[in-house]
C-alpha cells in the first residue's frame, strides 16, 4: 500500500467522500488512490477554489473538508482561503505536495520551506518524513480540525512517500553515481540508507476513528443562566456560525430556540435556522434591539466589529456568552456569564433547564416586530422606485419570492450582496454561505462547488458583485465539466460600490474603484454555461424563471444584471 493509498484509506474510514483539487505531479497518487476506493475527486481551476470548496462542504456536512494541492505555488495559492477558514472556524484539511525528501533544499522544482508559511494559518501543521508516519499524521490532523474550536490543518506529503516503494527505490537507484570514488560511494551509502529509513515500519495503519467529544457546558452554570433568563423582560439572543458547528444537530438547536421563546437574530451559518419566517426571528435594527435588551445571549458570536466591539450592549444589561474560543468569549467585553463550551449545546441545555412561566414579554416582541415591519415597508417603498437600470432591491425581492425551500445561497460580494442580505432569506438551516469575519472576496466559485457536492438536490444560487466575480469566473468551466448547475446573479454596477460610496464622499476621488459594464454573460457562454442579461425591472421575473429552467436542465447560468445606482447602504463601510 503506497502513501497515496494510505491517505485515501484514512480519509475514507473517517467519512470523507470528497476531495477538491487542482492536479500536480507531487500529489497524483493521492488523487488516483482516493478515486479507486470511492472518494470523488472534483478538480477546479485555482487552488484557492479547492480550499473554498472544502470549507463550504465542511460547513454544510460537519465533516472536515479536504483539499489536495501541489507543492510551492500550488500551496501558496491556498493562504487566503486557509486564513478565511481559520477565522470562520471551518474544519479543513489541506494535503500539500512537497519535493522528495532527499532533494529538500537542493533546488528541486517548486521546493520551498512550506511550514513557516502554513503554521500561522492552521491549528495543526506537520511535515511527514517517513511512510509509517503518514497515516497517523492524517488522523491527528483530522482530529485537530474538529476538536475544540474547529479550524484548518495542514499535512505536507513529500512525493517520495506517495508512490510505490519499488518505484521510489528505482528513482533513487537511477540517480546514484556509478563511480568508485569515495564521494560517489558516500552518496550511494547515504541514498541507500535514506531509502531504507523512508519505508521502514510502514505497514501499520491507524485504528478506526472515534467521534470527537463535544465541549459540554457546566450544568450549574446553565441553571444560573436559566434563572436570570426567566426573570428578564427584554431578552435577546444572537446566534452565529459556531452554534451550528455540529451540522447534524441544527434541527435540535432550532427546536431549543423555539422552546426558549425569546427573540433571536441569526448571523453567519446560523442564518435560516428558523426558516424564512418565524415570530421569534427578527432581521432588522439589531443594534437597537441589543441596546434595548436587559439580557443578551451571544451564542457563538464575539464582540467584534459586527457588534461595535461590544458597545451595542448597555452596561446595565446582563451579558451571557457561549463560545468555544477562550479569546472570543471575552473579546472586548467581559460577560457576566461566560461558558467556554459548544454554543449549540449550551442553548439546548438552557432550553431544557427552563421551568415555570416567563414574565409577559408581549410588549417587547411587539416593539421588535414593529421595527422589522417599518424596515420592510421602507424596503418595499425603495424597491418600487423605477429608473434607468435595475433596482437592486426589487431584484432581491424577486429572488426571495421564487427561492425554493431546497436551495443554498452563496454570498460573494460587497454592496450588492450586502443589500441582498437584508432581503433574500435562506429557507432553512445551513443554507447560507458567506466568507465570515475575514470578509474575503472570491469565495463564490468554491463555495458553490462545495455546496453542490454537499447538497446535490439543492438549487444553488450565487449572489456576486461584479468585482468579486473576477476572482472565480473561470470556475464556470469547472461547473460544466462536473455537471454542476448553479445560478449566478451578478450585480453589475460597473464599480466597487461599497468602497466607492465612502471614498468619493470622503476623499473626492474615484481612483481605483470604477469598472466597466462588462458582458460577463458572454464569458460564461464561452466556458459552456448559459448567459442571460437583465437591463430593466420588467425583465427580472421572466429572466429569473428562465435561469431556473436552464439550471434544472443541468446547465450553469450567469445572469448579468445591470444595476441602477442606489443609496440603500449609505454609510455601511466597516473597518
Amino acid at each position: 500500500m503506497n502513501g497515496g493509498a494510505r491517505i485515501a484509506r484514512v480519509l475514507h474510514d473517517r467519512g470523507v467522500r470528497e476531495i477538491f483539487t487542482l492536479c500536480g505531479g507531487h500529489i497524483s497518487p493521492i488523487l488516483v488512490e482516493a478515486k479507486r476506493i470511492g472518494i470523488r475527486i472534483t478538480d477546479v481551476r485555482d487552488e484557492a477554489t479547492a480550499v473554498f470548496a472544502a470549507d463550504a462542504h465542511a460547513r454544510l456536512t460537519g465533516i472536515p473538508g479536504v483539499a489536495a494541492v501541489t507543492a510551492g505555488p500550488g500551496l501558496t495559492n491556498t493562504i487566503t482561503p486557509l486564513k478565511n477558514a481559520q477565522l470562520a472556524q471551518s474544519p479543513v484539511l489541506v494535503l500539500g505536495g512537497a519535493t522528495a525528501t532527499a532533494l529538500k533544499n537542493r533546488g528541486a522544482l517548486q521546493d520551498i520551506d512550506q511550514m513557516p508559511l502554513m503554521k500561522p494559518h492552521v491549528k495543526y501543521a506537520r511535515a511527514v518524513k517517513r511512510l509509517r508516519d503518514l497515516a497517523p499524521a492524517i488522523v491527528e490532523a483530522l482530529e485537530a480540525a474538529d476538536t475544540g474550536v474547529p479550524g484548518p490543518v495542514f499535512v505536507e506529503c513529500p512525493v517520495d512517500l506517495l508512490y510505490d516503494e519499488e518505484i521510489i527505490r528505482g528513482w533513487y537507484a537511477d540517480s546514484m553515481p556509478r563511480g568508485d570514488s569515495l564521494a560517489d560511494k558516500a552518496v550511494r551509502f547515504y541514498l541507500e540508507r535514506h531509502t531504507k529509513r523512508l519505508f521502514a515500519g510502514g505497514r501499520k495503519m491507524p485504528k478506526p476513528a472515534s467521534e470527537s467529544p463535544a465541549v459540554l457546558p457546566r450544568p450549574q452554570s446553565i441553571r444560573d443562566i436559566a434563572r436570570q433568563l426567566a426573570a428578564a423582560r427584554r431578552p435577546v439572543m444572537v446566534c452565529g456560525s459556531q452554534a451550528v458547528a455540529r451540522a447534524a444537530d441544527a434541527d435540535l438547536l432550532r427546536d431549543a430556540i423555539i422552546k426558549l421563546g425569546i427573540p433571536v437574530y441569526l448571523s453567519g451559518m446560523s442564518r435560516g435556522l428558523l426558516g424564512a419566517e418565524h415570530p421569534l426571528l427578527f432581521r432588522h435594527r439589531r443594534r437597537d434591539a441589543i441596546k434595548g435588551a436587559d439580557l443578551v445571549i451571544l451564542a457563538g458570536v464575539p464582540c467584534d466589529f459586527r457588534l461595535d466591539y461590544g458597545k451595542q450592549i448597555r452596561r446595565s444589561a446582563r451579558l451571557v456568552s457561549f463560545n468555544l474560543s477562550r479569546r472570543e468569549l471575552r473579546l472586548n467585553r467581559k460577560p457576566d456569564d461566560a461558558l467556554l463550551a459548544d454554543p449549540g449545546l449550551c442553548v439546548r441545555d438552557l432550553a431544557d433547564a427552563m421551568s415555570g412561566s416567563p414574565p409577559d414579554r408581549s410588549e417587547w416582541l411587539e416593539e421588535l416586530a414593529a421595527r422589522d415591519a417599518a424596515r420592510e415597508a421602507d424596503i418595499d417603498a425603495r424597491a418600487a422606485v423605477g429608473g434607468a437600470g435595475v433596482n437592486p432591491l426589487r431584484l432581491c425581492r424577486e429572488i426571495d419570492k421564487i427561492l425554493p425551500d431546497d436551495s443554498v445561497l452563496v454570498a460573494d460580494g460587497g454592496d450588492f450582496v450586502g443589500t441582498a442580505s437584508y432581503v433574500v432569506r435562506p429557507r432553512g438551516p445551513l443554507r447560507w454561505l458567506d466568507p465570515g469575519a475575514f470578509g474575503t472576496l472570491g469565495v463564490g466559485g468554491g463555495f458553490a462547488i462545495g455546496a453542490a457536492r454537499a447538497r446535490p438536490s439543492a438549487e444553488v444560487w450565487i449572489l456576486y458583485g461584479d468585482g468579486s466575480l473576477g476572482y472565480s469566473l473561470i470556475e464556470f468551466d469547472s461547473y460544466v465539466r462536473h455537471g454542476l448547475a448553479p445560478i449566478a446573479i451578478i450585480g453589475n454596477d460597473a464599480c466597487w460600490a461599497q468602497i466607492a460610496r465612502e471614498q468619493v464622499k470622503m476623499l473626492g476621488d474615484d481612483v481605483g474603484v470604477r469598472l466597466a459594464r462588462t458582458d460577463y454573460h458572454r464569458a460564461a457562454e464561452g466556458l459552456g454555461a448559459a448567459g442571460l442579461v437583465i437591463s430593466s425591472d420588467d425583465e427580472i421575473a421572466p429572466t429569473l424563471a428562465k435561469a431556473r429552467e436552464l439550471s434544472a436542465a443541468g446547465q450553469p447560468v450567469l445572469v448579468n444584471v445591470h444595476l441602477a445606482e442606489t443609496d440603500f447602504r449609505e454609510g455601511s463601510l466597516s473597518i
